[in-house]
């Protein structure tokens, strides 16, 4: 099989720089397509598979948001400077940066696919499909589906999870051990983790400013800035065509993110240009194996 070239470098944003990496060829083939990872804070590690779909000619653009990864690193920053609109500027300067502005599919998995539903809502000309996977319409909705799954843990778990919750101590042992039980049930069910996932996870815990100040100590307990946030009264406004994916472990219930797919859809009025899917017997965290991508939507 033939190796695609990959590139790698540094797009200036104000005083800071933005880290990507491209792989094939931005000018030839299929519309490219760029991948914004979740967080807020992660990197881009855990969805790199997708960088396979170059294999069959469509470049693939990954990035480290800033305040993750291999992006600008600003911990003593607070909410007042990390906010949606950061990051929407962001995004918008690398699209310009790599001259993509006029023509590329979004790919945002979790936060990232907030990230694009706010970006879509703009009605950027360039943006010619969107794809929202795993992600949530509603920080309330999340966190109430959520807290109806940590009610299906455990109880000594969840009383666990509740009591050092109350007591400001969720950095505690206890606390974190109950975590990962969440953890293994809904975010990601390969255990051990598989490495573009424990990648992602060690440098998000070299530097969690991003993440606890936007979302909160972890993807169940959402505290931060971010905690009120919501597209449901304008994600009509999104006319690129739109693929919704969402995870169904087949449990007793689907999780937060199939949920929030629906409300996505629902809000959308059901458009002829949003379309679901499922994906059956899985979690938040993407597939590893190569899933074929919507073509031209």
């Amino acid at each position: 099989m033939e190796t695609q070239k990959v590139v790698e470098g540094f797009a200036p944003f104000g005083e800071w720089q933005t880290w990507y990496r491209v792989t094939g060829d931005l000018n030839a083939g299929p519309t490219p397509l760029v991948v914004a990872h979740g967080g807020p804070g992660c990197t881009h590690d855990y969805v790199l598979a997708l960088a396979q779909l170059a294999e069959r000619g469509r470049p693939v653009v990954h990035y480290d948001q800033l305040g993750g990864g291999r992006s600008t690193h600003m911990p003593e920053k607070g909410g007042d400077f990390w906010t949606v609109e950061l990051f929407l500027e962001e995004l918008e300067n690398l699209l310009v940066y790599l001259g993509l502005n006029d023509r590329y599919f979004l790919l945002g998995q979790s936060w990232g696919g907030m990230l694009g539903a706010e970006h879509a809502i703009r009605q950027p000309a360039g943006l010619k499909a969107l794809v929202i996977s795993n992600s949530p319409a509603s920080m309330a909705l999340w966190v109430s589906e959520a807290k109806i799954l940590r009610g299906q843990l455990d109880p000594e778990v969840e009383a666990a999870l509740d009591r050092h919750e109350a007591d400001g101590t969720t950095d505690d042992a206890e606390y974190l051990a109950a975590q990962q039980v969440y953890y293994d049930l809904h975010v990601c069910r390969v255990v051990p983790n598989p490495p573009e996932v424990l990648r992602t996870t060690e440098l998000l815990d070299e530097d969690p400013t991003v993440y606890n100040v936007m979302n909160g100590p972890n993807e169940f307990f959402c505290i931060g800035t971010l905690r009120n946030w919501s597209v449901v009264d304008d994600v009509h406004k999104i006319t690129a065509p739109t693929l919704l994916a969402s995870a169904d472990s087949t449990r007793r219930r689907p999780p937060p993110c199939s949920r929030s797919s629906t409300t996505f859809r629902t809000c959308a009025g059901r458009s002829s240009k949003t379309r679901a899917t499922c994906l059956r017997r899985r979690t938040r965290t993407l597939p590893r194996r190569r899933r074929r991508f919507p073509g031209e939507l």
